[in-house]
């Protein structure tokens, strides 16, 4: 058993710096949700980074970043804050 087996975590983050915190807490077994906003096509490192575009929005710095989570996009332009 990892130690946080059984931890839900809701994740609203784009880039490396974000991803990179919520990757430990997969690793270490904690469930982890990344929401992506839709209206810029998820999170925008997808089309960026080491290896280049892997096509399908998808890139090796996505896949490095974002193992062991789920992953779902909302349109966050509706939100209202």
């Amino acid at each position: 058993m990892l130690p946080l087996e059984g931890v839900r975590v809701i994740a609203v983050e784009h880039y490396a710096a974000g991803p990179y915190g919520t990757l430990q807490l997969a690793d270490l077994g904690a469930e982890v949700i990344k929401i992506e906003n839709r209206a810029q096509k998820g999170d925008p490192i997808r089309q960026m980074g080491p290896g280049g575009d892997l096509g399908n929005l998808d890139s090796l710095s996505f896949q490095a970043f974002n193992r062991n989570k789920r992953s779902l996009t909302l349109d966050l332009s509706l939100i209202h804050i």
